[in-house]
C-alpha cells in the first residue's frame, strides 16, 4: 500500500463518519481515528524485508447480500421478514444513475440474483444483489445514505 492509497483512505473514513477503522495488510497496521473537530492517523510499520511483490488488480463489481433473519428479540411483525444487510462500507444509492429509476420500491417482487440497490466504496460502484426470493416491505435506509457494513438496508418476506 502506497502514501496514495493510504491518503485515498482517509479522505474516504473522514468522509463516510466512521469514529475508527482498523486494516492490517501483512506487517502493515493503520489505524484511522477521527473526531469531532479533530482527526488523528497512526501508521505503524514492521521493518519488512525487500522481495519481489507481483500484484495484481483487483477490481470489484458486485458483492453479493448479506441475508440474516432478524433476532428474536425484535416484535412478532418483524420476526417473519428476512434482513438484507450491507456487505461494505460506503454510500448507499437506490437507482444506477441520477436520472434513472429506483431499483426496488416497497412492494416491489424480487427474485435471487435481482439488484437491489448500489454501495459506493472508493469510486467503485458495487451492486447489492438479492440472495433471496420475495417481495420488498421495508426500505431501512435513505437515498444517498453512508452505510456501515452489515447495517440492514432491506426487510423482505419470503412468503
Amino acid at each position: 500500500m502506497d502514501i496514495k492509497d493510504i491518503q485515498n483512505l482517509i479522505k474516504f473514513v473522514a468522509k463516510s463518519g466512521a469514529n475508527e477503522v482498523k486494516l492490517e495488510m501483512g506487517d502493515v497496521k493503520i489505524t484511522i481515528k477521527t473526531g469531532k473537530n479533530e482527526k488523528q492517523t497512526i501508521v505503524q510499520a514492521q521493518p519488512i524485508l525487500q522481495q519481489p511483490m507481483i500484484q495484481s488488480p483487483i477490481v470489484e463489481q458486485s458483492a453479493p447480500a448479506t441475508v440474516n433473519e432478524e433476532p428474536s428479540s425484535d416484535t412478532d411483525e418483524n420476526s417473519k421478514y428476512i434482513t438484507i444487510k450491507s456487505p461494505i462500507i460506503g454510500t448507499f444509492y437506490r437507482k444506477p444513475s441520477p436520472d434513472k429509476s429506483n431499483f426496488v420500491e416497497v412492494g416491489s417482487s424480487i427474485s435471487e440474483g435481482d439488484v437491489l440497490c448500489v454501495v459506493e466504496a472508493m469510486k467503485l460502484f458495487n451492486e447489492i444483489e438479492s440472495e433471496v426470493t420475495g417481495k420488498i416491505v421495508k426500505i431501512l435506509i435513505d437515498d444517498s445514505s453512508p452505510v456501515e457494513f452489515d447495517q440492514p438496508l432491506f426487510l423482505v418476506d419470503p412468503s
